[in-house]
């Protein structure tokens, strides 16, 4: 249970799609826009994780121009919101500072979050620790899997928040945001490249 958790934790603190934009929407709209955020990252999470889990998510993503299709809608959602992220914190005239995504973007994140569902993959079909109960040994596993996600989640909304709240000059804002945007599009590159 303890090699569970650690694998939990690793999986979770790396960056990837979710994390960061956390961050970057902590960053861009503050500490209560990226609270309703990551409650939609958190029931887009638990909902990829059952589908893990049922077997859905083999199923759907044994199809190969289902997985290319997802990855495409995975990547152009990212790029939507890495865009949306880069610009909110800038004070230029003619772009309209952007709504945050809120629970609705999270869910919508995580549905086509290709991490998501190779985390909950690795996570949920190894590390065996209760051999006499599968159903049992999910149900500890979906409760260290969020017992270790909240929190982590909440770490990165902060590190985004304390940026916002610096107080910076718009263009070092702009710039912030941008790093942020562009950490995420750095993401999405490696997900195209792995699965080549």
């Amino acid at each position: 249970m303890l090699t569970f958790a650690a694998a939990v934790f690793f999986l979770l603190i790396t960056p990837g799609p979710g994390v960061l934009s956390t961050a970057g929407v902590g960053a861009a709209f503050g500490r209560g826009a990226g609270s309703r955020y990551i409650l939609g990252l958190f029931v887009g999470s638990n909902l990829v994780a059952l589908a893990v889990v049922t077997g859905l998510a083999a199923l759907v993503l044994s199809h190969p121009p289902v997985r290319a299709a997802l990855l495409w809608a995975s990547a152009a959602y990212l790029v939507w919101l890495a865009a949306r992220i880069a610009f909110a914190g800038s004070r230029i005239s003619f772009i309209e500072r952007p709504a945050p995504p809120g629970v609705r973007g999270g869910i919508m994140l995580q549905a086509i979050n290709p991490k998501a569902y190779a985390v909950n993959t690795t996570l949920f079909t190894g590390f065996a620790f209760w051999p006499g109960s599968a159903a049992a040994e999910i149900a500890v596993k979906l409760l260290i899997f969020n017992a270790v996600w909240v929190p982590i989640h909440f770490l990165w909304l902060a590190a985004g928040v304390s940026l916002r709240r610096l107080d910076l000059s718009p263009g070092a804002q702009l710039a912030i945001n941008i790093v942020m945007a562009g950490s995420m599009l750095a993401v999405v590159g490696l997900a195209a490249l792995a699965q080549r």
